[in-house]
């Protein structure tokens, strides 16, 4: 069985976005985020931005292996906003992204189906603007040895093309590496059958 080792996401912040219904302002944006306090500096940007809106309406998904997702309705009907906005980052198969809609209320109401229609619409005009990429999940590694190991450590990290974080050399050797998810048992295997050789994840 293959070990599912990418995630898709987005390059960076969409350009703004505006969709209009019913003298409704929806402005929606897209970010890629990887933690909570990511997602709050964005909205605190956006509530300075739009101080007059009235609804800052946001869905969000951070991780690979273990998936947190969050959608806010922020003042509109339960399960109108956040949602949609939520459908639309999982349509688009994203993860470590926030979508934030923004809406100025144009003195008509929308009803449910109608506010749900409007995010949802919000939210995929900014996933339309964003550039998705497609992303390794890595593994890091610490290998620890002496340095007179060093030329057989080296080869092999040269060999499998390990791309080395950081490098400690003295008579006792330390080296953070990172592989793919789908080759970290081999190289752990690799390291850890290699005499006087240590490996561990990190």
């Amino acid at each position: 069985m293959e070990i599912k080792d990418t995630f898709k996401t987005i390059a960076s912040p969409s350009s703004e976005i505006i969709f209009k219904e019913k003298n409704s302002k929806f402005f929606g944006y897209a970010f890629p985020v990887t933690t909570e306090t990511e997602i709050k500096s964005h909205l605190v940007k956006l509530r300075k931005q739009h101080s007059g809106a009235v609804h800052f309406c946001y869905a969000f998904q951070i991780g690979t292996e273990t998936i947190y997702f969050r959608a806010n309705d922020d003042g509109e009907p339960s399960n109108s906003a956040g949602m949609p906005i939520y459908g639309q980052i999982q349509s688009f198969g994203l993860t470590n992204v926030l979508v934030v809609v923004v809406r100025f209320f144009g003195g008509v109401k929308l009803g449910v189906g109608g506010l749900i229609s409007a995010y949802r619409t919000a939210s995929q005009m900014a996933l339309d603007e964003s550039e998705i990429v497609e992303k390794t999940i890595n593994i890091h590694f610490q290998i620890s040895f002496d340095y007179k190991n060093m030329n057989k450590v080296m080869r092999i990290i040269k060999e499998k093309k390990l791309e080395i974080i950081s490098q400690q050399m003295e008579k006792s050797c330390q080296i953070e590496v990172v592989t793919r998810k789908k080759n970290a048992e081999m190289i752990s295997n690799i390291f850890s059958n290699l005499f006087e050789v240590k490996i561990q994840p990190i």
